[in-house]
Formats: C-alpha cells, structure tokens, sequence
C-alpha cells in the first residue's frame, strides 16, 4: 500500500475506460461559439454515487439524477451551460427526462443509466426540441482526452475550465481520479452553485462510494463561499468502473484510506479553482478558526466570517478591519468569550485577548493587500477547528449579477 497520490493530466478521462466530450447547441445566444452541452460515458459497467443541494426550491435535473442514481449500473452524465431548468414545473422534469431518454438512445442505453444536469438561468423553459438533435451527436464527440472540451461545455460565468486527476497505487494496481467542475457564482456551503464529475477506475462497491464523496464533499465544497446564495441545481456526481482491476476497496481497511485521501484532493483542489474564479473576485481567502469548544462552534464562527459582506467589502478596499470580524464571531452563535479571542492576518495579531494588538495598522494593511492570505482567530475555549475558502466582494460581483 501507498499513501503517495501524484497529480497527472486528463481529469474525468484520466481513469482507465472513461470517455468525454461537447457540443454547441445555442441555448444561450450570447455565446455562439462555445461548447454548451457536455457528455461522460463509460461503456463498462459502473457503480454511482451523488450528493445534491440542501436548497428546497431543486432545479428539475437534480430531481431526475437523484431518482436514477438509486439504480445500479449508471452509466453517462449529460449537462448543459446557459439554462439551469429551474423552477420550470412538471413541465421542467419531462425536459429533463427527455434529455436522459436521448443520450440513453445514443448510447444504446437504458433511461436510467443516465444521469442529468443543468446550469444557467432560473426560471426559463430549457429548449428541448433544438437540444435533443444535439444530444443526439453528443455520442460521436466522445473522446479519451475530451474531459476539457467537457469542462468547457459546462461554463456560465466561470473564466477557466477546472480539472484535476491522481494516480496512486492500490497493491500494486494504478489507480486513478479525475475530475471537473463548474462554479463562479451562488456559491456557499452546504454545496455551492456549482456542478462537480469525478470519475474513478478504482474497483469499489457503491456504499462505500456514497460515503467516500459525502465525506470528501464535507471536506470541500461545503467549505466555500463566494456571496452566500445557496443554488438550486447544485450537484456532485462520481461515477466508478473497476477498470483499475484492483481488489475491491472496503471501508476501514488502509487502501480505502489512500483512496479517500486521494479523492480529498481532488475535491479540494476543484473547491479552491470555484472559489478563486468567483465572479469579480480579487483575493482568495482562508479563514480558520481554531480553540473552540466544538467542532459545531469552529464552524458556526470560520462560516460567519468567511459569509460577511461587511468583512468582504473590507478586504476588497484592502481594508484589515478587524472589527467587523470580532462582530461575525459574535453573532455566529458559537461559544465565545470576548477577552480570550485572538486574530491574526497571515501570522500577524491584529487583535489579542479581544482588544487591538500593538501590531502597525500599515503592516495588516499589507497583508490584507495581498491576492492570498489566512484569517485565523483562536477561541481559546477547546481544541475544534474549521476551515472555510471564501474571498472579498468587490464591484464587479455587483455589476456582473445586476441582471442581462
């Protein structure tokens, strides 16, 4: 067994058997020369497992994908860019079906097998008729090196296709993980809005598929925040075909060890590219919080800061303005006691024991200037920490969601 995982290129069509790739299919107008339906397919069998929004309002796709991935043998995903297929009614789940029944056609599947997503605009019917031609040709993109003509497929106002893949070893097999995703804006824990396709040739029964992604997600994309809107078509979707011939992997033993940590960072990785693409995002910032009672705690306060529009504006105008970190510990709802608190700017106290540190104004300032830097606070009531990815909130955010 290995503990060592190395980064290769290739994303969702790095594991061994996986095939990817795009088509144009002009459902949003403004973009006519790029790419917005995407397809995944492994023609060997595969298990799956999903996790999907916590918002109650859920787009139509993640109704579908969530009733199919109850199936076995998942086979394809299908996604498109430019219309999310919210809110759309009864009529919206008939759409999104009938998008599964037409890649299940192309692909000599069944409709099941399938699952579906979409992203894009709330509340507009999706153009089914002009996207099943498409749909249709989707089978004949598929590639072995297509993961980023993928990627690219299911961009909104994302700047960069975001992809990532390990190797490692599991006795003695090369094992592999890939991934891409999707995400700018709406982005907050509890998933954000975002579209995220892991892919893995890894031999692994689904149960213990289900439970490596949800804790891999806890440990990611539940970890971000860019404008705390929670989306309504959020979804993380793995799909796993043993093509690795590695012995099935079982939960507790120390290869599903490796292969968790493996799929952490691949998850983390992709959690950290939504959240530095956030939509007019000028730093990315790593808040921690350390010394709490509990671990409830450490999150209810890391969550608080990272979510603050007042913290966020601040450090847009460069601003260490600590004050309005200590209001967000206070109001988070997490035990505290104010004269124990501590904050730091990059290793630098800007607040010891709840009152300002002797620390230059203009040396905060400097680090707050930074297009990278770590909040942390210490409690100082226990042992508990938690981490959040999150960043400022500048102008151009506003600008770019006033509407088209």
């Amino acid at each position: 067994m290995s503990s060592v995982y190395s980064e290769i290129s290739g994303g969702v069509t790095a594991p061994e058997g996986f095939l990817a790739g795009s088509r144009y299919c002009g459902i949003k107008a403004s973009n006519p020369d790029r790419p917005d339906m995407a397809m995944i397919y492994s023609p060997q069998p595969t298990v799956a497992a999903g996790t999907f929004t916590t918002n109650r309002v859920k787009a139509a796709p993640v109704r579908v994908s969530a009733a199919h991935l109850r199936g076995d043998d998942v086979r394809a995903i299908i996604a498109n860019a430019g219309n999310a297929n919210a809110c759309t009614g009864v009529g919206g789940i008939e759409t999104a079906k009938r998008m599964t029944r037409k890649a299940a056609s192309a692909l000599g599947l069944k409709e099941r097998q399938v699952l579906v997503c979409s992203t894009g605009r709330i509340g507009v019917p999706l153009p089914i008729e002009k996207m099943e031609g498409t749909i249709g040709e989707l089978s004949v993109s598929l590639k072995r090196d297509g993961s980023k003509a993928a990627a690219e497929a299911i961009m909104t106002s994302d700047t960069f296709a975001k992809e990532v893949a390990v190797e490692f070893q599991i006795a003695g097999k090369n094992v592999r993980i890939g991934g891409i995703a999707k995400g700018a804006g709406m982005i907050d824990p509890n998933m954000a809005t975002m579209l995220c396709f892991v892919t893995t040739d890894a031999l692994i029964e689904k149960a213990e598929l289900q439970q490596a992604l949800s804790v891999s997600v806890e440990n990611s994309f539940n970890r971000i925040t860019v404008d705390g809107d929670m989306s309504t078509n959020d979804t993380v979707l793995m799909l796993a075909n043993g093509a690795a011939g590695n012995e099935t992997l079982r939960a507790g033993s120390p290869d599903f060890e490796v292969f968790q940590r493996a799929l952490d960072h691949v998850t983390i990785t992709l959690a950290r590219m939504i959240v530095e693409d956030g939509e007019g995002v000028t730093k990315f910032v790593e808040v921690c919080v350390n010394g709490a009672a509990s671990f409830s705690d450490a999150r209810r306060a890391a969550e608080a800061i990272a979510k603050s529009t007042l913290v966020k504006c601040a450090w847009f105008g460069g601003d260490p303005n600590w004050g309005r970190i200590m209001d967000a510990i206070g109001y988070s709802g997490a035990r505290m006691r104010e004269e124990l608190v501590d904050v730091y700017y990059d290793g630098l106290i800007a607040v010891k024991g709840g009152v300002a540190s002797a620390t230059p104004f203009e040396r905060l300032q400097q680090a707050v200037a930074q297009k990278r830097f770590r909040v942390s606070v210490d409690l100082h009531l226990g042992t508990a920490e938690y981490m959040v990815f999150t960043t400022d909130l500048s102008t151009d955010y506003v600008l770019l969601n006033m509407g088209e």
